[in-house]
């Protein structure tokens, strides 16, 4: 089991940047860490996701040239780096765990634990 804890949303202006972070404890050695969101009345979405080593990324489309995944193994940390942001962007951030051994993947399916969440709010 892999126990996740959001930390670092908050209420930006459009255009604004802010800084997520996810502790990880528990049984976190080769797991792949992603970030989805959730706005009110809609499904769950992929965000980004970082391999074990931190070697390999994704992110979805929506967010590819503004969000950054990074990760820091020593701390057992995974962060999302949000510039420009916009309205839309406006969801809960969940922090997800896969299983060992798996890729950067954006489906939710593969995400075993997952955080209480943070919310993300972006005045226009």
């Amino acid at each position: 089991q892999v126990y996740l804890v959001e930390s670092g949303g908050g209420l930006v202006q459009a255009g604004g940047s802010l800084r997520l972070a996810c502790a990880a404890s528990g049984r976190t050695c080769g797991v792949s860490m992603g970030w989805f969101r959730q706005a009110p009345g809609q499904e769950r979405d992929f965000v980004a996701a970082v391999t074990w080593a931190g070697g390999r990324t994704s992110y979805a489309d929506s967010v590819k040239d503004r969000f950054i995944i990074s990760r820091d193994s020593a701390k057992n940390t995974v962060y999302l780096l949000m510039t420009g942001l916009q309205p839309e962007d406006t969801a809960v951030y969940y922090c997800a765990a896969t299983t060992p051994w798996r890729t950067a993947s954006p489906n939710r399916s593969e995400y075993t634990s997952w955080g209480q969440g943070t919310q993300v709010t972006v005045s226009s």
